[in-house]
C-alpha cells in the first residue's frame, strides 16, 4: 500500500528521531568504554539503529540525524549526568503528540511494535547505575535541611535584628556550622547502614548541597540593604532550588515532580513563616533594639 504524504512525513520523523538517538547513545557509550553502563548504552544505540532500519523499510529513504539535538542532549548528559540526559530525551519523545490512527491503516502492528520498543528500552535504562543518583538521598538531606533550617533562621533573624549585615553574618555562621554538622551526621549514619554508599562521599554530597543552598540564600543580604526584600528574594531562591532539584530527580528517577515539590516547598515556607512570627514576638517581649 502506497503511503500518503502525511503518513510518510510522520514515519520520516520517526526515522530521524531513531537515528539521532542512536548517535547520542553511541557518543555517551564511547565515554564509558569497558564499563557496564557503556555496554548498556551501546546496546540501546544498536536497538535505535535497528528501529531506524525498520521504519526505512516503509519509507525507502535515508534520513540524516538532528545534529543540534545530538549536541544538546550530549552536553546535558555530560553536565547533569547521563541518566538525566537520556531520560529527559526519552520523556520529550513520549510527550510528542502523534496521531497513530492514520498510520495503523498502513502498519496495523504499530501499537504492539511501539509498546515492545518502549518496554525494552525502559528496562535497559533502569539498569543504568550512576554515582550521583546513588547519593541523591544525601543531596536531598543537605538541600532539605538547609532550606528548612536556614529559611526559618533568616526569617526569624530578619525581624529580630533588622540589620542586613548582622543577618548575613549570623546566617553564614549558622549555615556553615550546620553544614559541617549535617555532613558529620550523614557520615555516621551511612557508616552504620549496610549499603553500597561510601560514608565519606555521602558526607561530601550532603555538605556541598548544604553549603550551596546557604550561599544562595545569604546572597541577597550581601547585595541589598532592604531586609524585607532580601528575605523575599531568599525565599524565592529557596523555592527555585526546590523546583530545579525536584525536576532533576523526577526525570532521573521517574518520580512525581508535583508531590515532591509541594512537600518540600510547603515545609520550608511553613517553617519560615513560623520563625518570622517567633522573631517578631522575641523582639517585642524582650524589647531588644539593635
Amino acid at each position: 500500500m502506497e503511503l500518503s504524504n502525511k503518513v510518510r512525513q510522520q514515519l520520516l520523523a520517526f526515522q530521524e528521531n531513531e537515528i539521532t538517538e542512536y548517535h547520542i547513545y553511541k557518543r555517551l557509550a564511547e565515554k564509558m568504554q569497558d564499563t557496564e553502563n557503556g555496554k548498556i548504552l551501546n546496546q540501546i544505540a544498536e536497538d535505535e539503529l535497528g528501529h531506524y532500519e525498520d521504519w526505512k523499510k516503509y519509507t525507502g529513504e535515508d534520513v540524516k540525524p538532528n545534529k543540534w539535538a545530538i549536541w544538546k542532549y550530549y552536553i546535558i548528559s555530560r553536565v547533569f549526568g547521563f541518566t538525566f540526559g537520556v531520560k529527559l530525551m526519552e520523556r520529550g519523545e513520549k510527550s510528542a503528540q502523534v496521531n497513530y490512527d492514520e498510520i495503523r491503516e498502513y502498519i496495523p502492528e504499530i501499537d504492539n511494535w511501539i509498546e515492545d520498543e518502549n518496554e525494552h528500552e525502559n528496562s535497559l535504562l533502569n539498569m543504568l547505575d550512576e554515582e550521583r543518583l546513588q547519593y541523591a538521598g544525601s543531596v536531598v538531606l543537605g538541600l532539605n535541611d538547609a532550606l528548612v533550617e536556614l529559611t526559618g533562621a533568616l526569617a526569624g533573624l530578619t525581624l529580630a535584628l533588622q540589620n542586613v549585615e548582622l543577618i548575613a553574618l549570623s546566617g553564614l555562621i549558622t549555615g556553615i556550622a550546620a553544614s559541617l554538622s549535617m555532613a558529620a551526621s550523614e557520615y555516621l549514619a551511612t557508616r552504620s547502614e549496610k549499603t553500597d554508599k561510601h560514608p565519606i562521599r555521602a558526607a561530601i554530597y550532603t555538605g556541598i548541597a548544604y553549603i550551596f543552598t546557604v550561599a544562595i540564600l545569604i546572597t541577597p543580604y550581601l547585595l541589598f540593604d532592604n531586609y524585607f526584600l532580601d528575605l523575599a528574594l531568599a525565599l524565592t531562591s529557596g523555592v527555585i532550588i526546590i523546583a530545579v532539584f525536584n525536576y532533576y530527580i523526577s526525570v532521573a528517577q521517574d518520580e512525581s515532580f508535583k508531590d515532591r515539590f509541594l512537600e518540600m516547598a510547603g515545609l520550608s515556607l511553613s517553617v519560615a513563616a513560623f520563625s518570622f512570627g517567633i522573631g517578631y514576638l522575641i523582639r517585642i517581649f524582650l524589647n531588644i533594639e539593635i
